[in-house]
């Protein structure tokens, strides 16, 4: 039997229902703004990277990584922010260490 599109998205709203969506920030931006799971992965495949270079730029004794969150904004699929996303990414754990340097980042310009 075919997959029916209205019987998923059905589906999907009885279980953000169900859950405690406050949880799952990142994944509720997921769902409301409907990327795709190509979208999804790329976005993992940038932090991944960006996550490596944070990493080893910071053992090298870099300070600022403002060009890093440019760099991320610059990148990120125009469906998302990237302020809301960086919070929900963050709230849900991902990536702690450069997810909290962009927090600290964007608190600190008022961005």
């Amino acid at each position: 039997m075919p997959w029916d599109n209205n019987l998923a998205t059905f589906q999907l709203q009885l279980l953000s229902k169900i859950i405690d969506i406050k949880k799952y920030p990142f994944t509720k931006l997921v769902m409301v703004h409907k990327l795709t799971e190509d979208e999804y992965n790329e976005l993992f495949t940038l932090l991944e990277g960006m996550d490596r270079e944070y990493r080893q730029q910071k053992e090298e004794g870099l300070l600022d990584y403002s060009s890093h969150l440019v760099k991320f904004a610059g990148m990120l699929n125009e469906k998302l922010n990237p302020t809301e996303t960086i919070f929900a990414l963050h709230k849900e754990g991902y990536y702690p260490d450069l997810l909290g340097e962009f927090i600290r980042l964007i608190k600190k310009d008022g961005l």
